[in-house]
C-alpha cells in the first residue's frame, strides 16, 4: 500500500519547482488522486509562486477556485501575497482590486492589508491615495502598528517633508508603539534625502544612546540613499558606528558602497575597495565587478574594465548580458570596433547571446566611425539571427545615417519600419528632422513635421526646438516665430533653448527692439531665462551701440543668481571696443577678474590688442602681449598678425620684422596677410634685402603655391620659387605694385641672394 499523499508534500513540490506552470500542472493533477483535497496551505503556496513569476491571470484562477474550498475568513495572508506580487510587477491597479475585494469576500482586512496596500501606494508615489486609506482604516477602528506608521513617515520623507516624519516619530510612543529601528532609519534618509545632515546625524545617534541598533537590511537602505548621492565619507561614518553595536556588512552592504564610489567617479577607491573585502573574506558578485565594470567604462577606461572582466571570470564567477554590453559598448564609444567585436566573439564562444543592446552599440560606434555600410550589414545580421527589429534598434540606425548626411538612406530604413511591424515614434521623426536641418533642408524638415502630424504624432519640444533653430540659422526669422506660436496649439511649452534661439536669430539680424520685446514675452510666459540668453541681449545691445545698458545687465545676471561668463564679457569689451571707448573696455578687462573672479583668456587678450593696435597704442599693445604670456594666455596667429600690424601701422617696421622673425624661429607659420604686411613696409622704407630674405624665408618653410611643388629639379626650384612667391602675393592683393617690382628685381639679384646666404 503506497502512502498517503498529504498536503505538506504537495506544497514542497511547488515551492521547490523553478517553473510556475510546471508547477501548477502537477497541482491541478494531483486533484485526481483518491482521497486527496487542497487546503489552505497548498492553495496559498500555489497563488503565491504563479504570482511570483507573474502568471497573474493562472493566479486569479487559482484565487477562485480556493474561496469555493477554503473559509473565506481565513485568507488575509493569501490576499496580501497577491497584493504585494502585483506591486512587485508595478500593476498598482490589480493590487488596489485586490483589497477591495476582500470585504466582498467576507475576509475582513486587518492593519496587516491596510499596511502592505498603502506600502504599495507610497513606493509608486500615490501619496494622496495612501493617506486616505490610512484615514479609512482609523475610521474602522483599526489600531496602526509600527509598519504603519513608518509607511506614513516613508511617504513623508519621499514628499520632502522630513519634519513631518520626525514629528511623528516622535509621536508614536504616545500612540501605543514602540519606535523600532526601521522608522528611526526611514526617518534619518528622509533628511540626509534633503541634505540636512546635522539632524540625520543628531537623531541617528539618538537611535544607537537608546540601545536601538538596525538590522544590516535597514542600515542597507539608510546608507544607500547617501552612496547614490555619492556621499560615501558619510556612509563610512555609519558603518564604523554600527559596527561597534555588532551590526556586521554584508555583500550588499559592499556592493551599496561600490556604487557609491562609482557615483562619484571615485575609481581608484572602488579598486582598493575591491582588493581590501576580498582580503577580508568577503567573495564579490556579478554585481560588485559589474559596478565596477560600468564605472569604468563611463570613465573611458574600457581597457581596465576588460582586465577586471577577465578577472571575475578567473575567479568562476559567469557575466551577465549587463557585464558583456557594458564592455562592448564602452569599446564602441571610443571608436574600437576591433576590441568590441574581439569581446563579443569571445562572449558568445562562452553562450552569450547577443541582444538588442549589443547590436545598438555596435551601430552607433560604426556611424561614429562613418562606417554606414558595416552598421547596416551589422543590423542585417540581428534580423537574420531572428532578434524582432524594435524602435530603438531602427531609431539608431536612422540617427547614425542622419548623422553622416545619408537622409535618403534613413528616410528609406524609415519606409522600411512598418514593413518589419515596428511603427516610427515621434522619436524616429526627429532624429531625420534634425538631420534634414543640419544640411540646410530646413523646409524639408518642416514638411516631415507636417507627415508626423498627419500619422498621428504629436511633436514634442525637441521637434519644435530642431525646427526653430534651422530656420533661425538661415535668419528666416518669420519662419521661425509662426513655428514658435505654433507650439502652443500642440500643448507645448516653449523652453528656455526655443528663446534662446529666437533670440539669437533676431540678435543676427539686428533687429534690437525685437530681441528686447521677445525677451519680455518669455519672462511674462514663466520661461526662466540663463546666462546665454542674457549674453545675447548683451550682444544685439553692443550692436545697437547701447553698450551702458548691456553693461547694467550684468547687475541683472548675478541678482537673477547666474554668472556672467567669459562669452559676457568678451562681448561687452568688444561692445566698448567698437564704440571707440577703450577707457571702459579696459576697465572692463580688469573688473572681469579682479571683481568677478573670471580668468582672462586669449581671445579676450585679443580683443583688447588688437583694439589699441587700432588706435595706435602700441605700448600699450606690447604690455598686453607680455601680460597675456606671463598669464598662461597662449598668443595665436590672429595675435601674432595684430602685433605685427601694430608695428607697422606706427611705423616701427623693424620691430615688426624683428617680431615677426623670432616667432618663425618658434613655429609660428604667419599667412601670407601677414607677411605681405611687413614686406610692404620694407619696400616703402627701401629695406629691399630685408623683404627679399623673406621671401626666401618662405620659400625654405614651404609657404609656397602648389605650382612650387610640382617643380622637381631643384636648381630649377631654388630660382622658380622665389618669383612665384611673387607672384602669387601680387596676384592675392597682399603686396603692393611698388613692392613687386623691388621684389621682381630683387629676387634675380645674384649679389643679393649670396648677401642673404652668408648671413
Amino acid at each position: 500500500m503506497s502512502p498517503a499523499l498529504l498536503p505538506k508534500h504537495v506544497a514542497a513540490v511547488v515551492k521547490y519547482q523553478r517553473n510556475a506552470l510546471k508547477a501548477l500542472e502537477m497541482f491541478n493533477a494531483v486533484k485526481k488522486e483518491d482521497g486527496f483535497k487542497h487546503s489552505l496551505l497548498t492553495y496559498k503556496c500555489m497563488i503565491e509562486k504563479l504570482g511570483f513569476h507573474g502568471e497573474f491571470e493562472a493566479m486569479e484562477n487559482v484565487l477562485l477556485e480556493m474561496r469555493l474550498n477554503v473559509d473565506n475568513s481565513l485568507l488575509e495572508g493569501v490576499y496580501i501575497g497577491c497584493m504585494r506580487n502585483y506591486g512587485r510587477k508595478q500593476k498598482v491597479q490589480e493590487a488596489i482590486d485586490m483589497f477591495e475585494r476582500m470585504d466582498f469576500y467576507n475576509c475582513e482586512p486587518t492593519v496587516l492589508s491596510y499596511n502592505a496596500i498603502m506600502n504599495i501606494l507610497v513606493e509608486y508615489g500615490y501619496f494622496n491615495q495612501a493617506h486616505k486609506v490610512y484615514m479609512r482604516m482609523r475610521d474602522k477602528g483599526i489600531v496602526p502598528d509600527v509598519y504603519t506608521f513608518t509607511i506614513r513617515m516613508k511617504s513623508f520623507c519621499l514628499t520632502k517633508r522630513p519634519d513631518a516624519a520626525l514629528r511623528l516619530l516622535r509621536n508614536m510612543p504616545l500612540q501605543g508603539c514602540e519606535i523600532n529601528a526601521v522608522a528611526y532609519c526611514t526617518v534619518v534618509g528622509g533628511f540626509f534625502e534633503e541634505n540636512h545632515h546635522i539632524v540625520a546625524y543628531e537623531l541617528f545617534d539618538e537611535m544607537l544612546r537608546l540601545g536601538i541598533s538596525p538590522n544590516i537590511t535597514a542600515f542597507n537602505k539608510l546608507i544607500h540613499i547617501l552612496c547614490k548621492k555619492g556621499e560615501v565619507q558619510e556612509s563610512e561614518k555609519l558603518l564604523n558606528k554600527v559596527m561597534k553595536r555588532g551590526v556586521s556588512p554584508n555583500l550588499f552592504t559592499v556592493n551599496i558602497f561600490f556604487q557609491g564610489l562609482r557615483r562619484k567617479g571615485a575609481l581608484n577607491e572602488a579598486v582598493s575597495l575591491l582588493n581590501s573585502v576580498t582580503r577580508e573574506g568577503f567573495k564579490p558578485d556579478v554585481v560588485t565587478y559589474n559596478t565596477l565594470i560600468c564605472g569604468l567604462c563611463k570613465s573611458a577606461k574600457v581597457a581596465e574594465a576588460e582586465i577586471f572582466l577577465h578577472k571575475m571570470v578567473n575567479e568562476g564567477l559567469e557575466p551577465d548580458g549587463f557585464t558583456y554590453n557594458t564592455v562592448i559598448d564602452g569599446y564602441c564609444k571610443l571608436s574600437m570596433i576591433q576590441n568590441a567585436d574581439k569581446i563579443l566573439n569571445d562572449a558568445i564562444f562562452k553562450g552569450f547571446v547577443p541582444d538588442e543592446f549589443t547590436y545598438c552599440s555596435l551601430i552607433n560606434g560604426l556611424c561614429q566611425d562613418g562606417e554606414t555600410d558595416r552598421a547596416v550589414a551589422v543590423f542585417n545580421e540581428a534580423l537574420g539571427k531572428g532578434l524582432k527589429p524594435n524602435i530603438i534598434m531602427y531609431n539608431t540606425l536612422i540617427k547614425g545615417l542622419s548623422l553622416q548626411g545619408l537622409i535618403l538612406q534613413a528616410l528609406q530604413l524609415m519606409n522600411e519600419m512598418s514593413e518589419n511591424g515596428c511603427s516610427p515614434n515621434i522619436w524616429t521623426y526627429n532624429i531625420v528632422i534634425n538631420g534634414l536641418c543640419k544640411m540646410g533642408c530646413v523646409s524639408d524638415a518642416n514638411n516631415m513635421l507636417n507627415d508626423a502630424i498627419a500619422e498621428g504624432y504629436l511633436p514634442d519640444i525637441f521637434t519644435f526646438n530642431t525646427l526653430i533653430d534651422g530656420y533661425c540659422k538661415q535668419l528666416k526669422m518669420e519662419n521661425a516665430i509662426e513655428i514658435l506660436n505654433q507650439m502652443w496649439s500642440y500643448g507645448v511649452t516653449p523652453d528656455v533653448i526655443t528663446y534662446n534661439s529666437v533670440l539669437n536669430g533676431l540678435c543676427k539680424t539686428s533687429k534690437s527692439e525685437d530681441v528686447i520685446e521677445t525677451f519680455k514675452a518669455m519672462t511674462e510666459k514663466g520661461c526662466i531665462p540663463n546666462v546665454i540668453t542674457y549674453n545675447i541681449l548683451v550682444e544685439s545691445l553692443c550692436k545697437a551701440r547701447k553698450v551702458n545698458e548691456a553693461l547694467n545687465l550684468l547687475e541683472e545676471i548675478e541678482k537673477k543668481g547666474l554668472a556672467p561668463d567669459i562669452v559676457s564679457f568678451g562681448t561687452l569689451i568688444h561692445g566698448f571696443c567698437n564704440n571707440g571707448d577703450l577707457d571702459g573696455a579696459y576697465q572692463l578687462f580688469r573688473r572681469m577678474e579682479q571683481g568677478y573672479k573670471v580668468c582672462h583668456t586669449t581671445a579676450i587678450y585679443n580683443i583688447m590688442i588688437n583694439a589699441f593696435s587700432e588706435k595706435l597704442k602700441i605700448n600699450m599693445v606690447e604690455k598686453l602681449f607680455h601680460e597675456m604670456g606671463e598669464n598662461g594666455c597662449v598668443p595665436n596667429s590672429y595675435t601674432y598678425r595684430v602685433m605685427i600690424d601694430g608695428f607697422c601701422k606706427t611705423g616701427k617696421v623693424d620691430s615688426g620684422y624683428d617680431f615677426l622673425l623670432e616667432k618663425v624661429e618658434k613655429g609660428f607659420i604667419p599667412s601670407l596677410t601677414t607677411f605681405g604686411r611687413v614686406i610692404n613696409c620694407l619696400c616703402v622704407e627701401n629695406k629691399v634685402h630685408n623683404a627679399v630674405g623673406l621671401i626666401h624665408l618662405m620659400v625654405g618653410k614651404g609657404i609656397v603655391p602648389e605650382v612650387v611643388n610640382t617643380i622637381f629639379e631643384s636648381d630649377k626650384k631654388d630660382v622658380a620659387a622665389p618669383k612665384i612667391v611673387v607672384e602669387d602675393l601680387l596676384k592675392k592683393g597682399h603686396i603692393t605694385y611698388y613692392a613687386y617690382d623691388l621684389l621682381h628685381a630683387g629676387v634675380r639679384d645674384k649679389k643679393l641672394l649670396k648677401k642673404l646666404q652668408s648671413r
